[in-house]
């Protein structure tokens, strides 16, 4: 027979923020982040929103079944704690791609400056958005963490940037 421990609050919040945030945080700051450098510099080595769009929809779509199958794979939450490997990885995989996606989708704009400028409004969400997450949910201090988010995130973009106008 088991024994069902009473869980205090304290301990159900930080078993949901282990378990649940952490995962999405992590899939979402990866997607945001990983996939600016591919969608900007498709953009601008091609000129063309739709060929971005495509790229950013490749990488989002990859980077959320390779992000997925990393959180899943990577300990089976006993030793852990971090919850079961199916859900953490299924959370990672879909924050991934959403991540990903949502500065993607400015690339349907058919005029390439106008999804540029609506693309840099989505991206700059984005990052504020996680620096939001971050710190309500890991208690990171809201300027600090703007700091680190905003920071990572330009100079990711600014690879992009620079290697699409380089080629």
């Amino acid at each position: 027979m088991k024994l069902k421990m009473k869980v205090s609050r304290q301990q159900a919040e930080s078993r949901f923020v282990i378990q649940k945030v952490q995962p999405a945080l992590l899939g979402l700051m990866d997607g945001s982040v990983s996939t600016m450098a591919p969608i900007f510099a498709a953009a601008g080595l091609t000129g063309k929103p739709l060929s971005a769009f495509f790229v950013g929809l490749a990488a989002s779509l990859g980077a959320g079944v390779s992000m997925g199958l990393a959180e899943g794979l990577t300990d089976d939450g006993s030793v852990t704690g971090r919850g079961k490997p199916l859900i953490r990885g299924s959370i990672t995989g879909i924050a991934t791609a959403i991540g990903g996606m949502l500065h993607t989708f400015p690339f349907l704009i058919p005029h390439l400056n106008i999804a540029l400028r609506t693309a840099y409004v989505v991206v700059a969400g984005e990052l504020l958005a996680i620096a939001f997450i971050r710190y309500k949910f890991m208690n990171t201090p809201l300027i600090k963490t703007i700091l680190q988010v905003i920071v990572g995130g330009a100079i990711v973009l600014l690879i992009g940037l620079y290697l699409g106008n380089a080629g």
